[in-house]
């Protein structure tokens, strides 16, 4: 059984920074490629940033892109979510997924493995 645990949201400023950390429970984590993916209310989930499974190729959503940096640690067992530069509408809650999917995907119905989502709520 995998699990995925998120932490780090809270309310923010705009402008400021947060830090989602994302961790893996079961399964071998460095055979997942992992992605954060966020749901703003009322609206349908949408791909943020993606890493493969050695943490050397990432891919963005063009809106968070030079603003966001995801990483992760395979000793860890964690996928972190760096966030700078925060503006209202990147209020949302922020999900860490993980897929065994070899290739890049930014599609959300190929993540196998979905935490319960950390809430972001940046003022203005």
């Amino acid at each position: 059984q995998v699990s995925l645990v998120e932490s780090g949201g809270g309310l923010v400023q705009a402008g400021d920074s947060l830090i989602l950390s994302c961790e893996v429970f079961g399964g071998t984590f460095r055979k997942y490629r992992m992605a954060w993916i966020r749901q703003a209310s009322g609206k349908e989930r949408e791909f943020v940033a993606g890493i493969s499974r050695g943490g050397l190729t990432t891919v963005y959503a063009d809106s968070v892109e030079g603003r966001f940096i995801i990483s992760r640690d395979n000793s860890k067992n964690m996928v972190i979510l760096q966030l700078n530069s925060l503006m209202p509408e990147d209020t949302a809650v922020y999900y860490c997924a993980a897929t065994q999917q070899f290739d890049p995907t930014t599609a959300l119905s190929d993540y196998q493995y979905w935490g319960q989502g950390t809430q972001v709520t940046v003022s203005s």
